[in-house]
């Protein structure tokens, strides 16, 4: 075996001590605090203190007054379901430096017993160490942001499941529309269907409610508007269609909601070619920057409403994440390192921010469709390695393209092109390789090139 050279590492930022720390294992009504700060009577000892704290405002910003006149210098919460949350928020209010770490990493030695007072001052030793690696918590403005984008992707999912529902209502009443129809929101589609609820039941009648391209399928509605579509049913349509209405306007009001809250944040903000920033900066076709919206609906697959989504789980600050290759791991699109001895496995990829992924997979089935250059990298991988690998590779393409996008205000998006594998391809050994490929079936063959 080659005898390797030494390789010299230096510490990165995380792998420092502090003199003053605190923990709190985080459980839903209280919280148990470990304090570790220098021995008050012995030179470089350590002294550990542990108490228990009530999961409420008041008792918690006491604890918060109480760390800050003891120095503590960084303060580490297990991220337990929701109810770090309200630790996070007061101590932060209180101008401590407070880190959120994943329960995997807090987690104790397998052999030694398992109690939260134990498992506080576990805690607060490895952040004295400076051991732990603090999960991404973005500002407040970017908290309530995130708020809004996630209400309203639940409220297109519940309306997705109305017209489901409304479907499986059809079929139960004999009535095939969605056979016929490319969706049940198409306008043509509710027409029908409102027309049945107010008592209509002539299928000539109903088909002749058809629009635009519709029209052309006048014989396939008419036999499958034939059914035994009742009153009954009339009423349970009216009702999934009322909550489909309902949840139409609260998703508009959300949007509105979401693009005044981006608007705000001056970090959003376009520049002039004069220098001049605000909300409205930025529009110009000689504009410095790009508001950071624009920017990215600028890629193939993403809208102003899915850029604003994404922007809700990254953030606008990309010093967060050091390299692009820092976001795809944080967003679980890389699987990770699995290495021993001169083996090297397929490893397991991480969990990730699984809200992001949706809108990264809707982006990149968008852009599949496009005649660019990510819709002609989706074409090549699928034809090879299937179109769910297609969809995680272009995910992952974006979001490398989103952080050079976020990170540098005056960057822009330019697209490659379709032809641009193409156009690198070695053609006379795309050449050989066809030709040993025939020969190889017992063929002789003569190249010709064309005029």
């Amino acid at each position: 075996m080659a005898k390797m050279k030494p390789q010299v590492i230096d510490d990165e930022q995380h792998e420092r001590v502090y003199e003053r720390v605190a923990a709190v294992d985080v459980a839903k009504d209280s919280g148990m605090v470990c304090t570790r700060m220098p021995h008050p009577s012995r030179p470089g000892a350590r002294q550990s203190t542990v108490w228990a704290v009530k999961a409420r405002m008041a008792a918690i910003g006491a604890l918060g007054r109480q760390l800050k006149r003891d120095g503590i210098q960084m303060v580490t919460l297990e991220s337990t379901s929701d109810y770090w949350r309200i630790w996070f928020y007061v101590l932060e209010a209180a101008g401590l430096a407070v880190q959120l770490v994943n329960a995997a990493q807090a987690r104790n030695l397998p052999g030694r017993p398992k109690t939260d007072k134990l498992d506080a001052m576990w805690l607060a030793r490895l952040t004295e160490m400076g051991l732990l690696r603090p999960s991404f918590v973005p500002p407040a403005a970017i908290r309530a942001l995130r708020d809004y984008t996630r209400a309203r992707t639940r409220l297109t999912q519940e309306r997705t499941r109305c017209f489901q529902r409304l479907e499986k209502l059809l079929e139960g009443a004999l009535i095939k529309l969605s056979s016929v129809a490319s969706k049940l929101t198409t306008e043509s589609a509710k027409d029908m269907i409102k027309a049945m609820i107010a008592g209509e039941r002539d299928p000539h009648t109903l088909a002749a409610l058809a629009r635009t391209r519709m029209k052309a399928k006048h014989d396939d509605l008419v036999e499958a508007l034939a059914g035994m579509f009742d009153d009954h049913h009339g009423e349970l349509a009216q009702l999934l269609l009322d909550q489909a209405a309902f949840c139409d306007t609260r998703i508009d009001q959300l949007t509105a909601r979401i693009t005044g809250s981006v608007a705000a944040m001056p970090a959003a903000w376009g520049v002039d070619a004069d220098g001049t920033t605000g909300p409205d900066a930025g529009t110009g076709p000689d504009a410095a920057a790009l508001p950071a919206v624009a920017r990215l609906a600028e890629i193939p697959g993403v809208s102003p409403g899915l850029a604003c989504s994404i922007i809700a789980e990254t953030g606008l600050d990309m010093s967060r994440f050091p390299t692009a290759a820092h976001l795809v791991s944080w967003a679980g699109l890389c699987p990770r390192a699995s290495q021993s001895g001169p083996r090297t496995r397929a490893g397991k990829k991480n969990q990730g921010d699984s809200w992001l992924r949706s809108h990264l997979g809707q982006a990149a089935t968008s852009a599949a469709r496009t005649s660019t250059f990510l819709g002609e990298r989706y074409g090549r991988i699928a034809r090879r390695r299937g179109k769910a690998k297609a969809q995680v590779a272009v995910a992952r393409s974006i979001l490398i393209i989103i952080w050079h996008l976020l990170a540098d205000p005056a960057a822009r998006y330019t697209d490659l092109g379709a032809g641009y594998y193409q156009a690198r391809t070695d053609t006379d050994r795309k050449i050989r390789n066809h030709i040993r490929q025939i020969q190889a079936l017992g063929f002789d063959v003569t190249i010709t090139k064309t005029a």
